[in-house]
């Protein structure tokens, strides 16, 4: 069977991405991978230098992604599917390009964990993110900006010829950098290859960041092996150390179900050695990746046997669904690094996707050399490592061919922000087009402050568009004039240069300069876009008062000027609301608190984090009774963040009791 490319449908119990949330995320999202000073400095010296290097200041120039539910309808999610006689390949190219599915046809086996729903939760760097098949993790540490969003796909010819290939490609915002993921199957093959490329276009050195993120099927047999005797140990404790592999106080971590906790498991692959790793069931069957040397780093994350790993594996699918684990391929080490991509440079590797077939006595063994000495002897049978960098060598020259045919004629659309900044910094990028007409009504803005220097204002019952922080838009905006024939006042459009400039400028760590250009914001007629980020610096000033009564001042306008009938609109509203309740709560106001509650729509009202928040306020209030109450009722937080332990802190606060099982998503001892 020769090798086909076809769009298609999936249909899945789906809950809806929601609205973004409009406010500008001037913080980092409590993000778990972090080390201090004294940490680093213990480690080897590439590796310190590299989990120094560019950590991210916010999540700017995208939108956090919290406006999902848990309500799921059968949906139609647009495909597109590579097969040849031996694999069945299953790309998501509206939700990040996620490979979805690798389907064994002559062993009926899914190579992957495909999860039977698309339920959105708190995991990536701008919220939402799903479980499942394999994520192509670019930008920085944690889960991918682009996640739920779409990408670019095209056909483009194979290497040699053979039939046709698929790429998806975008413009990764966070770190200003266009990549691409080449995928085909060469015919009769076992193995999908996956060809990888991310571009610095740019006249500076940028951070790069990739992880090939692989969810595999759990079950009490799984050992995952690599090529290493030790491995560096993450979890929520958020200390790094390195421990033998397989064994660790006496406990075999190989077996993902030995962990009582999520952890991280970087293994230390020598340097010299073939770069895989594999995911055997008690069988000694299972799904095995390699690559070429670029992509040194080997993973394994792992929910762990106790109560709160095995409530998020049911919180991200449903109940009664078998539980998978992560294997995972890196440019660095750990997770917690991020490389220097020099000036005009490239990071391009392949990648191997396939299953494999071992002898089950020998790698579930005692002998830890012997498990993975067989497990790479069985690779080396079906997939040499020759193989693998003929295969890389063959696709290289193809990774700048032109997609077939214009936007019209690709398989997916992604995001028009890649032909904005093509068009800003006048690149070329063969292999990967960007072309004028893929822009939208989020770049109309900025198109027209690129080319007549003005910035056309937004209308008032609306909130503000995103906002761009890259150095060269931060120059643009400071020299942008207000729109006179802009569809609000030439006021309310300095106000909002000024506002959008403010953020630029936080961005880069320029505080005092972004307070100064909110306030002439603010002088231009009262705004809740600036009254709000005004709160958050004087939080982060500590001054809690003022950042209380500024809060509420934005919730209190906001109320009056935005059209709660739109969607992003009422987005806004909620976030306002949320993030004043928290403030009133730190400065002991609980009865304004339940005021800013009691203004939200209904609908609102009944949402988790709504609840959540009442019942603190209760809490708050001298009423524990009343806070046990709704937790007795029940309700799901949607957009409970990973890590956050804001259930099971606020549950000890009312009560001894033992925290219910529903609520128990603690991911450390």
């Amino acid at each position: 069977m020769a090798t086909t490319v076809r769009r298609s449908t999936r249909t899945l119990p789906a809950a809806p991405l929601g609205p973004e949330n409009p406010l500008p995320a001037l913080l980092p999202r409590d993000e778990a991978h972090v080390l201090d000073g004294s940490e680093r400095a213990a480690l080897p010296p590439e590796m310190a230098r590299q989990v120094g290097y560019a950590p991210l200041r916010s999540v700017l120039p995208t939108r956090v992604l919290d406006g999902y539910g848990r309500q799921r309808t059968p949906t139609a999610l647009e495909t597109i599917v590579l097969e040849n006689a031996r694999l069945r390949a299953t790309v998501l190219p509206g939700l990040g390009g996620r490979l979805a599915s690798l389907f064994h046809k002559p062993t009926g086996r899914e190579l992957l964990y495909a999860n039977p729903v698309f339920q959105p939760a708190d995991f990536a760097l701008n919220g939402a993110w799903f479980s499942g098949g394999v994520e192509w993790n670019i930008g920085a540490t944690g889960h991918t900006a682009l996640s739920c969003a779409p990408l670019h796909a095209a056909r483009v010819p194979a290497p040699g010829g053979d039939g046709a290939m698929v790429r998806l490609w975008e413009w990764e915002r966070l770190r200003d950098t266009p990549f691409q993921v080449d995928l085909w199957l060469p015919e009769d093959s076992d193995f999908l290859y996956v060809g990888a490329r991310i571009r610095n276009p740019h006249h500076r050195t940028v951070p790069a960041y990739w992880w090939s993120n692989i969810a595999v099927p759990e079950s009490p047999g799984t050992r995952v092996l690599a090529p290493a005797e030790e491995s560096w140990y993450y979890a929520y404790e958020r200390t790094l150390r390195r421990i033998p592999v397989p064994e660790w106080d006496g406990v075999d971590l190989t077996y993902p179900l030995n962990s009582r906790f999520p952890a991280d498991y970087f293994h230390e692959v020598p340097a010299q050695s073939r770069k895989w790793i594999a995911a055997l069931d008690g069988t000694g069957r299972g799904l095995v990746q390699t690559s070429t040397d670029l992509l040194r780093g080997r993973k394994l994350f792992v929910w762990g046997a106790g109560p709160g790993g095995r409530r998020w594996q049911e919180w991200l699918t449903e109940p009664g669904t078998p539980g998978y684990v992560e294997i995972q391929a890196g440019l660095a080490r750990t997770q917690l690094e991020h490389l220097p991509l020099e000036a005009g440079g490239e990071f391009a590797w392949l990648e191997a996707y396939g299953p494999l077939d071992t002898d089950p006595e020998t790698v579930h063994g005692a002998d830890w050399a012997a498990a993975r000495a067989h497990t790479e002897e069985r690779l080396e049978s079906v997939l040499p490592r020759g193989a693998v960098e003929e295969a890389y060598a063959a696709w290289r020259p193809c990774a700048d061919d032109a997609p077939e045919g214009g936007p019209a004629d690709w398989l997916a659309s992604g995001s028009g922000w890649g032909a904005l900044e093509v068009e800003r910094g006048g690149f070329t990028l063969p292999g990967t087009p960007f072309p004028p007409e893929t822009m939208g009504a989020q770049q109309r803005p900025w198109t027209a402050l690129l080319r007549t220097g003005t910035l056309p204002g937004g209308l008032e019952h609306l909130p503000p568009g995103p906002t761009l922080v890259a150095p060269e838009w931060r120059e643009l905006l400071e020299s942008a004039d207000a729109d006179p024939n802009s569809a609000t006042t030439g006021a309310a459009s300095r106000r909002e240069v000024d506002y959008h400039l403010g953020v630029a400028q936080w961005h880069v760590g320029d505080r005092s300069q972004a307070v100064r250009s909110w306030e002439r914001s603010l002088e231009q007629g009262v705004g809740w876009p600036a009254l709000r980020c005004l709160a958050v610096a004087d939080r982060q000033e500590g001054n809690g008062a003022r950042a209380a009564e500024r809060c509420l001042a934005a919730v209190h306008d906001a109320r009056e000027r935005l059209d709660p009938s739109d969607a992003l609109a009422e987005a806004a509203l909620t976030a306002l609301a949320a993030e004043a309740v928290e403030a009133l709560l730190a400065e002991d106001r609980a009865q304004d608190a339940e005021q800013v509650l009691a203004g939200l729509s209904r609908q609102q009202q009944q949402r988790g984090r709504c609840r959540l928040l009442r019942a603190r306020v209760l809490l708050a209030q001298g009423d524990p009774a009343g806070a046990r109450a709704l937790f007795e009722a029940g309700f799901e937080v949607e957009d409970l963040r990973e890590g956050e332990e804001v259930l099971s802190d606020t549950w000890a606060a009312l009560t001894a009791d033992p925290l219910p099982a529903r609520y128990d998503f603690r991911m450390r001892p």
